[in-house]
């Protein structure tokens, strides 16, 4: 049994290594080709943009959206807003209010509702695209802002070359202060779309398309079989199969498309759970097809290696869940980790690099960095979840994530705690244990095993704490309603 649980602790270290490894070859790219630059070509035509926005009970938000895309530089009778709204509570009565009032400024718009939410994003995207004439499909979601010069600024690289077939803007944050959450959140969001994105596009290797701020030709989207909903990142999914047939991606990081952050750990935990349940499913999904398309070796690989972006978790928390029996067998001395601390090396570098290339004054940004660790490493319970239940295909439906837009009534759309914090709890006292039995018999993975206590005690007091304020603010907004309810 010993021999067995070895060979899986050194085969998941392995695993993890080069996974690692990849994102070394990552910020390599970057260091070599971040001063390249894609130059906006001249835009000698105005052609018909569809802005899609989907939306699922968003009023806080659904209205700021919509006037963001009735700012843009761009003629009026070439613009259509279409709403693609799913939603159940007043979000529809905001939205038709809104669209009646640009209707008489001369916008064009289309208020699409459905019966159902078949599909969910991915079915009111494609029921989007049946019910518009244009080329180009802008998309946006709820909780983004688009600056006004956005299609100036990219649709000029989608009319100077007829294989592009898909331009996004980089990510930016509208409540990057609101609290340590979001800060972390920050500087792994700048870090995905400067380094690795930028390293990727450069080296002409695939690159997700991210859901929002970009845009898309139509002919690209039909000729790789259009949206799909049978896994949970349908952006992911269709970006890598549109360039798996030869459409190309352009990046743009210098064209910010700012969006709100999740402000609220139980809001950051479902959408890090969708995103890797979606993500393990593109991984099963899309493996097969991309070793078998017309595609470089390397883009194979590091096509590979971004579809595998949340298996480190699980790797990890088997490493975590292993070593109290292994330290027991005194077997780990034999093992030869010292190449996993060399490479991991990389991720905070990758976070420097970030915060050099956009803030003058970046240690500021850096600051967040322990933060990030002790979240990231908390929440690795909840995506190894996640992974396997995608793995045994278990997937659950599109859940989405409330946004406030800073309005601070937006608690009833809040969720409360997760199930997942007494498990939380468990793993903390499990690493904890873990720690002292290093601390007797292989001192050196004191450190590492700590980390793993404090991240899951972080994670979970930061729960329970949000959890009780929630269920505090309910109560006194309920106690204000039947206080302001007239008596007879």
């Amino acid at each position: 049994m010993i021999v067995l649980l070895t060979t899986l602790y050194a085969l998941s270290a392995l695993l993890l290594a080069l996974y690692t490894l990849g994102q070394a070859l990552l910020l390599i790219r970057y260091w070599r080709k971040c001063r390249k630059t894609i130059p906006t070509p001249s835009l000698d035509a105005t052609p018909s943009v569809t802005v899609q926005l989907p939306l699922f009970n968003e009023r806080f938000v659904a209205a700021r959206l919509i006037d963001a895309v009735a700012r843009f530089d761009y003629p009026r009778d070439k613009l259509v807003i279409q709403v693609l709204d799913d939603s159940t509570d007043d979000t529809s009565r905001i939205v038709a209010r809104k669209l009646k009032s640009l209707e008489a400024l001369g916008f064009r718009a289309q208020h699409l509702r459905r019966s159902d939410r078949d599909g969910f994003k991915a079915g009111a995207l494609a029921h989007g695209l049946r019910s518009c004439e244009s080329e180009f499909i802008a998309i946006f979601d709820a909780d983004f802002l688009p600056p006004p010069d956005f299609l100036r600024l990219t649709l000029p690289h989608l009319l100077a070359d007829p294989q592009v077939g898909i331009v996004q803007g980089r990510w930016g944050h509208l409540n990057a202060d609101a609290n340590d959450l979001t800060r972390a959140q920050k500087l792994s969001i700048d870090t995905h779309f400067v380094v690795e994105q930028t390293a990727r596009n450069r080296s002409g290797w695939l690159i997700p398309f991210n859901g929002s701020g970009g845009v898309w030709r139509r002919s690209c989207i039909e000729s790789a079989a259009g949206w799909s909903a049978d896994t949970l990142t349908e952006d992911l999914d269709l970006s890598y199969r549109a360039q798996s047939k030869g459409w190309k991606s352009v990046f743009l990081p210098d064209i910010e498309v700012p969006g709100e952050i999740p402000a609220r750990l139980a809001a950051y935990k479902q959408q890090q759970a969708r995103w890797a349940m979606g993500n393990t499913q593109c991984l099963i999904k899309l493996a097969g097809p991309i070793l078998r398309a017309d595609l470089t070796a390397s883009q194979k690989t590091m096509a590979l290696q971004h579809l595998c972006q949340y298996l480190p978790q699980p790797l990890m928390l088997i490493l975590l869940l292993l070593t109290p029996p292994l330290l027991l067998a005194d077997t780990l001395s034999e093992l030869p980790l010292a190449p996993l601390g060399l490479v991991g090396l990389a991720p905070p570098l990758m976070y420097l690099s970030s915060q050099i290339r956009l803030y003058a004054n970046w240690l500021v940004g850096l600051k967040a960095f322990p933060a990030l660790l002790f979240i990231g490493t908390g929440i690795s319970l909840n995506n190894s979840l996640a992974v396997l239940a995608a793995a045994m295909g278990r997937g659950t439906g599109f859940r989405r994530t409330p946004k406030s837009g800073g309005d601070a009534s937006a608690h009833a759309y809040a969720l409360p705690g997760d199930s997942f914090i007494a498990l939380e709890i468990i793993m903390m006292f499990y690493a904890l244990w873990a720690a002292a039995l290093a601390w007797q018999i292989q001192r050196e993975l004191c450190l590492y095993l700590l980390i793993y206590a404090l991240s899951f005690a972080a994670v979970a007091g930061w729960s329970l704490r949000e959890h009780w304020q929630l269920r505090r603010k309910r109560l006194k907004s309920a106690g204000a309603r039947v206080a302001a309810t007239p008596t007879t």
